[in-house]
């Protein structure tokens, strides 16, 4: 039965003005109200700035995460302009902070290429900030507005003529609107690695980031500046590897009013890393400048190992795939009408930018192999042992892919698959041990939960090759029930064949269960990525104690919550508090009602927040190296939580 028909007519429609979108709908413009969109404002204000820097007139930004949670950017840029607009009838400054798709990145006049949100960048922020001040030093005086909401509640004044020796500029402090983000505090290591990324990819700018609210250290302050650019940044990113050749592979040019800088070295491991960026965004999904210099770089090493006979004696068939194992490189390329494909701005599909990427990488890269022939044939060497390494791993992983649910094979005999055919709604645990794996079995509603006990820890997949990866047991139960292939490049995944669209880890709560998270999470990041960018992968949070008085039972999930619990008790008198140090430890009852059930549990979502933080911090834990181990545990030992 149709429901009854309501009004709809002209007065329905509604008009939002000015910047009422934006606070209407700001995961439109910002991508989410959570921990991804507070820090994506920071970087839409610092944007501003270094676009600045790419036009040639700024070389110093500052950032200071303030007490209040409040945050600044400063810059010694030209100082956005306060002069009245002709066609707004109001200070240039106010159009900018106020009106969508307004600012100087539409003129190429003013600049060239620039990143950002393309004109809502320093709008948005302001729609979306309790309160925006902004400070202008040009034209001989300092110049401060402010709003609020998005609304202006301070008319541009002129505050003070410059002093002579005074830089132009323009200083921008904020602070995020408390009803629209439920996450409010500021995280310092997340704003580092996007500051960190910006120096590389904006050499001979200084980028200063400081944390002003209380701790119990001093002011910490970080300084990122880089002479050497992308080199320099695949230098960073590839500390915990061991290279097998001295120096980096650097090229930099411009073809077409496209600047290509690239920068790439290989080490010993066995993992591609191959970060892109357009105008300093980050294209975590490639697009056709990572297109083309996949076609170049495998077109040339493949052509000089043929022109000096390099392959004579390899009974291989070299695929491109080889050509990128143990590869960490490093593409920036500068477009002036950049077209990404999707919202969220992660796939370049400028047609024309392949084929400049493709000829200049081509060029650059044969004149390098024919300088340093003895670095040309290392690599080959490396590629032809990967080649040999892929076609041992192929009965692998065809065998593999024959098992999967989709290819009409058998599912792994311990996974208890759930009834629902529909992914959208099927979850997968992933349990440590058979004992739990028991209980979780009992726990679950078999409808939509499945599980797949795991034995032991898995392979760490960091210091293996694709063969031993295919080999190991558990690897391969864990592909088979998702029912994808095994691959670490993105392009070869096919979400149609994912059996499940929410895949959860969980482990005990100690130093061993801590440490089969970081092998399962290693693995999903260097084989499985799209789940982690989809945001399929969640960690499950059990209780670590039971509180109990008479018939009364509570769980904590924490010291505090747990002090607090028995002091709600009455005080420890009579209070029985059991710790539990393993799943197993639950009877299904239990599991069921604090770990399992979706309307009760707690839920740990799993994203990659920057995939160069994400790559270092893989290769640091589960890498060769131990220097820069033991440098990140004493940076981080006062975060841990000890396992007694």
């Amino acid at each position: 039965m149709l429901a009854a028909r309501g009004d709809y007519g002209a007065d329905n429609i509604q008009v939002l003005e000015g910047l009422e979108a934006v606070r209407k709908r700001p995961a439109m413009y910002i991508g989410d109200v959570g921990v991804r969109g507070l820090h994506h404002l920071v970087y839409e204000v610092v944007d501003n700035s270094i676009d600045e820097a790419l036009a040639g007139y700024c070389d110093h930004i500052e950032v200071v995460i303030h007490e209040d949670n409040s945050i600044s950017v400063s810059d010694d840029g030209r100082g956005i302009p306060v002069a009245m607009h002709a066609g707004e009838g109001k200070p240039a400054i106010e159009v900018v902070m106020t009106v969508l798709h307004a600012g100087g990145k539409f003129d190429k006049d003013t600049y060239k290429v620039s990143g950002g949100l393309h004109g809502v960048g320093v709008s948005c922020v302001n729609a979306l900030s309790n309160r925006l001040d902004v400070m202008v030093r040009r034209d001989g005086g300092v110049f401060k507005m402010a709003f609020e909401k998005g609304d202006t509640v301070e008319q541009l004044t002129r505050v003070r003529d410059m002093e002579p020796d005074e830089e132009t500029g323009t200083t921008v402090r904020f602070k995020p609107d408390d009803t629209i983000f439920f996450e409010r505090t500021y995280r310092f290591d997340t704003l580092a690695s996007r500051m960190r990324e910006l120096a590389y990819l904006n050499k001979g700018v200084t980028i200063t980031l400081s944390d002003e609210r209380e701790d119990d250290e001093e002011l910490r302050t970080e300084t990122y500046y880089s002479e050497g650019g992308l080199a320099e940044f695949v230098a960073y990113l590839d500390e915990t590897r061991e290279p097998i050749f001295d120096g980096t592979i650097h090229i930099e040019d411009e073809t077409g009013d496209v600047p290509v800088e690239l920068a790439m070295q290989y080490n010993t491991g066995y993992q591609e890393n191959v970060l892109s960026f357009v105008n300093n965004i980050n294209t975590h999904e490639g697009g056709t400048h990572v297109s083309g210099f996949r076609r170049a770089l495998t077109r040339i090493l493949k052509g000089y190992a043929d022109n000096n006979d390099l392959l004579k004696k390899a009974k291989v068939t070299l695929s491109g795939d080889d050509f990128r194992e143990g590869m960490t490189a490093v593409l920036s390329v500068k477009v002036q009408e950049p077209q990404f494909e999707g919202q969220t701005k992660t796939k370049l599909g400028n047609g024309d930018v392949q084929g400049i990427v493709e000829s200049l990488v081509a060029q650059k890269l044969s004149e390098w192999l024919d300088d340093h022939p003895q670095e040309a044939k290392t690599i080959i060497q490396k590629v032809i042992i990967s080649a040999q390494a892929r076609t041992a791993a192929r009965k692998a992983r065809e065998l593999v892919q024959r098992k999967s649910a989709f290819g009409g094979g058998g599912l792994p005999g311990k996974l208890a698959d759930c009834a629902s055919k529909d992914p959208s709604i099927s979850e997968l645990y992933l349990v440590e041990g058979d004992s739990a794996g028991g209980s979780a079995k009992q726990a679950r509603d078999r409808h939509f939960q499945a599980i797949l006990p795991l034995r032991g820890k898995i392979l760490n997949v960091e210091k293996a090759r694709l063969d031993r990866v295919l080999d190991n047991e558990e690897i391969k139960n864990m592909v088979t029930a998702l029912g994808v292939g095994l691959s670490g490049n993105p392009d070869d995944w096919d979400d149609d064949k994912l059996r499940y669209h929410k895949v959860i880890l969980m482990t005990d709560a100690d130093v061993d269960g801590a440490h089969i998270r970081t092998l399962l999470l290693t693995f999903i990041y260097r084989y499985l990525r799209p789940l982690l960018e989809k945001g399929y992968i969640y960690i499950a949070l059990p209780p670590l104690y039971r509180a109990k008085k008479g018939k009364r039972e509570t769980y904590a999930w924490n010291d505090e919550q747990l002090k607090a619990i028995i002091e709600e008790m009455g005080g420890s008198k009579g209070v029985g508090v059991q710790r539990y140090k393993g799943l197993g430890e639950m009877n299904p009852e239990q599991l069921w009602s604090t770990t399992m059930d979706p309307e009760f549990r707690m839920l740990q979502i799993v994203t990659i927040e920057d995939a160069a933080a994400a790559d270092k911090t893989f290769s640091t834990l589960m890498g060769d190296a131990v220097e820069p181990r033991r440098k990140f545990i004493e940076r981080n030992a006062r975060y841990a939580t000890i396992d007694t």
